[in-house]
């Protein structure tokens, strides 16, 4: 069964360059395209997708504010934030709003299929240049004294760090100077903490824990 996107973007240009490329594969759809936030709300009831490919700069609605309403009434509808804004406050605004996902237009046409699949998979997906912004939050809510509720170790958090940069068990025991093995266990023992499956779940675990604050519009 081929997942059912709906685009939001208000360039037309951008909207028939997505539907080219994602319908280029087998298990994507496009079912619809809306240029703002208010229109793409309307289409979500007549087109029940599975997942909303929502640009934050549309006209009219943020799509911050169309994902948070959307949210509130379709929770079965998955968002993923597709946009060319990578700051903070963008980034957390959306998972604030309850997007399962975010991809930077700068993304390789495999990252976004990438971020579709895992999503459509009932999983969050973060692209690694965002997923640093994720952690970097939540280390430094730990530096402040918020209180501790998984445990983690000093060596545990930096390993958790590297993790979220996308970088591989060799790669960070080089640069920590312990050996690919010792970082496995690390990884193990992360996961198995913060009672989590993927590094993907960090998201879920870090907004449903209150270790990432959305700020307000």
């Amino acid at each position: 069964m081929k997942t059912r996107i709906l685009v939001v973007d208000d360039h037309p240009v951008v909207r028939l360059g997505l539907r080219a490329m994602l319908e280029a594969g087998d298990d994507v759809a496009i079912v619809g395209e809306a240029s703002t936030g208010e229109e793409a709300l309307q289409m979500v009831d007549r087109l029940s997708p599975d997942i909303v490919l929502m640009d934050l700069g549309a006209r009219g609605m943020s799509g911050v504010e169309a994902t948070r309403r959307l949210k509130a009434s379709h929770a079965q509808v998955a968002v993923i934030a597709f946009t060319f804004r990578e700051d903070e406050e963008s980034f957390f605004q959306m998972l604030g709003a309850g997007a399962s996902g975010y991809v930077p237009t700068r993304a390789a046409p495999e990252e976004l299929l990438a971020a579709i699949r895992t999503v459509a998979g009932g999983e969050v997906y973060l692209h690694p240049s965002l997923a640093k912004l994720l952690v970097r939050d939540y280390l430094k809510q730990e530096r402040r004294g918020s209180p501790q509720v998984d445990g983690l170790s000093a060596r545990e958090r930096e390993v958790l760090a590297l993790l979220a940069e996308g970088k591989g068990n060799a790669a960070i025991g080089e640069q920590l100077g312990i050996s690919h093995k010792t970082v496995a266990r690390h990884r193990e023992n992360i996961m198995h903490k913060l009672g989590l499956r993927a590094r993907t779940d960090l998201v879920k675990y870090a907004v449903r824990k209150g270790l990432v604050r959305a700020p307000m519009e």
